[in-house]
């Protein structure tokens, strides 16, 4: 049999996991020590494949835990380990942009390898490659996408929306959840200069906007508009399309993404300026959270299992 191994920081997901595949959860308990060290305490009997669900925002004290269990588990005899993290960090420093820069996908990536036979996240902030396992260097590294779980949460609220990617990373989720024929959508373009600085372009109210799938006009007047990232951090990019988008007068604005961070009263501020709804998935806690990529997961570790 096969267990999973929670922690009390993402305890509803696990639990939802652990349902989803008829196994057994069992809690890893943490306790901290004055000086900051944490003591890991692992239940005493385990099978001999096991399964770990964490997701790793606020990842520096949470990558040490997850090492300390994932080598008490092998100390224990457990032959194969599963790491299910549904937000996965450190993977958006790929190169050395300036001189002296560590590249820490790589770093992290090979210390994920090294310690797990399995991992499986969602979405994870790739730039310039398209598979995990060129940042995890093991055979079963797999990236999920929560699309579907988007496109579905998307059709209970709308009937025709437009979508709109704030930027060209976010362009294959969008694409991905329009599908041919479904719905319009487009994609504006972003200069970054810096962590907070951003600029995003979209066509003019006389323009209209671009359809991206069908090189037509469109716009945006009394339509109801989705804007879909993969992730939302700041949330600078998000208000500067929504400033954008507001000058062609729609309907309603929505946002929905697959992890949320929205630091710095971000929802205040997109609130300010007009948003209706703000909705990310439950791979980040977050009070956000309007839909769950848990399936996605489950369904994925089924199939694994079944191999």
């Amino acid at each position: 049999m096969t267990v999973i191994l929670g922690f009390d920081d993402y305890l509803k997901p696990a639990q939802q996991l652990a349902n989803s595949l008829s196994m057994p959860l069992k809690m890893i308990e943490r306790h901290q020590f004055p000086d900051g060290e944490t003591k890991i305490t692992l239940p005493t009997e385990l099978p001999k494949q096991i399964i770990i669900c964490r997701t790793l925002d606020q990842p520096n004290e949470k990558l040490i835990e997850l090492i300390i269990s994932a080598a008490s588990a092998r100390a224990q005899g457990v032959e194969h380990i599963t790491l299910v993290a549904p937000y996965l960090c450190y993977m958006r420093q790929d190169i050395a942009f300036h001189p002296g820069e560590a590249i820490s996908q790589k770093i992290i990536g090979e210390l994920l390898g090294n310690y797990f036979d399995c991992v499986i996240t969602i979405d994870p902030h790739l730039h310039r490659i398209n598979d995990l396992r060129e940042a995890i260097p093991i055979d079963d590294a797999f990236s999920l996408h929560a699309t579907s779980s988007m496109s579905a949460f998307i059709k209970q609220h709308f009937n025709n929306p437009v979508l709109i990617g704030p930027d060209q990373e976010s362009e294959q989720w969008v694409k991905a959840i329009a599908k041919p024929d479904q719905w319009s959508y487009t994609i504006a373009s972003k200069e970054r200069f810096g962590d907070k600085n951003v600029a995003v372009t979209l066509g003019t109210q006389d323009q209209g906007i671009d359809n991206t799938e069908n090189s037509e006009k469109i716009s945006l007047a009394n339509r109801d508009i989705v804007i879909v990232d993969d992730i939302a951090s700041t949330g600078k990019t998000l208000e500067q399309a929504v400033e954008k988008i507001q000058q062609q007068a729609p309907a309603s604005i929505s946002i929905i993404v697959t992890h949320a961070f929205f630091v710095d009263n971000a929802i205040t501020r997109l609130n300010d300026l007009g948003v209706t709804n703000i909705w990310s998935s439950d791979s980040v806690v977050h009070c956000t959270n309007a839909f769950s990529i848990v399936e996605t997961i489950a369904n994925k570790l089924k199939n694994n299992m079944l191999q």
